[in-house]
């Protein structure tokens, strides 16, 4: 941050703080925090940002195989996923730039909010309209569209949950955010389909662009949830941002000061927490991209593999991430940072087990419920982590540094996946993945040795909870 006050924000208080101490609510109050409002917007948003994801990735790439592209084009298409990879890039702007006339009447948050939400819309319409089969490229700028314009959705509304209330409820917040996301992958996945099906003309064989344009223009007019949603909440309480006497002054601001924020408040110990953030999931991320050859190896059929992963699973992934929410707000969250962290390696462990089982629905549903649970407890711990570590200066800029950093290296790692099945099985290759995790859990217990400073002074923190 520049040294000058009169033009940057204050830097945050030069005293290390500890943790803030777990809940000591009764158990009646601290699930309470699940009905305030705050949270059941969160929930609603969160479904407006995991819409948009499958609709250009699984979703997709069924559609355009039924029209005849060539898996080769498809997997090249699985590129325009980069957007969310580098998302912290423009972040900068999303965080300090204002958009002229909205900002002024809805505030910064929500104005960025509802400009990113109709872009996917529009882009979605776009995408509806044009037959692959018939003109590829239009579909390529449409998802890429609908990528940017989702990944600046994410960068906005991370500070809009960071910025909603207290470090003590974004355990919360976060569960609410999940289970919101997951609802609408279930949507965007199973629900696209069987609208796409139930499309078709009767009698007429093959693929029909009139199914999948119904299809995709239901999931456009969805993303209205989230419309409603911003256009009726509060703009959450900000720090006023001083205004630049130029434009190099703006750019430091906006692009120099988050990064530069982050590295002073923590100096060394910098290093430790990126890579914490950077290897947190990658037992997850790195072992997924093999599930579903698993599935199809061992001979489980599409509804068995639907019915029990797509939908069972995202339940227990649900109750997970609740769980997940409510413990950290009661034994804090490195605690239960530490505990997904050793029961998502863990469950990989049972992916190993069940390739011994043979074709065993069974042992499926009580692997995947595992898997799922954990997965669940992790993200919602990791999350409300990865919120306590910024400032909300900087908030959009400082988050969508670290959520995509979250991703690169385990992505990277997966694609090597297949090799490794191909040489060594899939038992060992599982049981590699849960390896993967025993150094995530030396970095969590390092991390919370750390003395922290929360991303809200008190005042501020008293200021959004009265709000």
């Amino acid at each position: 941050m520049a040294n000058n006050s009169q033009n940057f924000p204050p830097p945050m208080s030069a005293k290390p703080l500890t943790e803030p101490s777990p809940s000591k609510l009764p158990w009646r109050a601290t699930l309470k925090v699940y009905l305030e409002p705050a949270t059941l917007r969160m929930l609603s948003l969160g479904f407006s940002a995991g819409l948009p994801l499958l609709l250009v990735f699984g979703s997709l790439s069924f559609w355009l195989r039924e029209a005849g592209i060539d898996r080769t084009t498809i997997g090249y298409l699985s590129w325009v996923g980069l957007a969310y990879a580098f998302k912290w890039v423009w972040s900068p702007l999303v965080d300090r730039m204002p958009i002229p006339l909205l900002t002024r009447f809805m505030g910064r948050r929500r104005s960025w909010l509802l400009l990113s939400q109709l872009g996917i819309m529009a882009a979605l319409v776009g995408m509806a309209v044009t037959d692959p089969k018939v003109l590829l490229e239009p579909i390529v700028w449409g998802a890429l569209a609908v990528a940017f314009c989702s990944a600046t959705q994410d960068i906005a509304l991370d500070a809009f949950r960071i910025e909603s209330a207290a470090t003590d409820r974004q355990a919360a917040l976060a569960a609410a955010y999940q289970t919101g996301y997951r609802l609408a992958m279930i949507w965007a996945g199973a629900g696209v389909l069987w609208i796409a099906a139930r499309s078709e003309v009767a009698g007429v064989a093959g693929y029909q662009h009139g199914a999948w344009q119904t299809a995709y223009l239901v999931m456009a007019a969805s993303m209205l949830v989230g419309v409603v949603t911003v256009l009726f909440s509060p703009e959450p309480a900000q720090q006023a941002i001083p205004p630049s006497r130029n434009a190099a002054e703006w750019l430091r601001g906006a692009l120099v000061d988050p990064f530069a924020d982050f590295i002073r408040r923590y100096r060394w110990q910098a290093a430790l927490i990126l890579a914490l953030i950077a290897t947190y999931r990658i037992s997850d991320v790195v072992m997924g991209i093999m599930a579903n050859p698993f599935y199809v190896d061992m001979g489980y059929t599409k509804d068995e593999v639907a019915s029990v992963t797509k939908v069972f699973g995202v339940v227990m992934t649900l109750v997970g991430a609740f769980i997940g929410g409510v413990l950290s707000m009661r034994l804090g969250t490195m605690r239960v940072l530490m505990l997904g962290a050793l029961l998502s390696a863990a469950s990989n462990l049972l992916f190993a087990w069940l390739g011994t089982r043979g074709h065993d629905v069974t042992a499926l549903v009580a692997v995947v419920s595992a898997d799922n649970l954990a997965g669940g407890i992790a993200s919602a711990a990791f999350i409300a982590y990865l919120s306590s570590l910024t400032n909300v200066s900087y908030s959009a800029t400082q988050y969508a540094l670290f959520s995509s950093m979250m991703l690169l290296l385990p992505k990277w790692l997966a694609g090597f996946s297949g090799k490794a099945v191909d040489l060594y099985g899939y038992a060992n290759f599982f049981t590699a993945t849960a390896l993967l995790g025993v150094p995530v859990l030396l970095l969590v217990w390092l991390a919370s040795r750390l003395e922290v400073r929360p991303h809200v002074p008190a005042v501020a923190a008293a200021k959004i909870v009265n709000s």
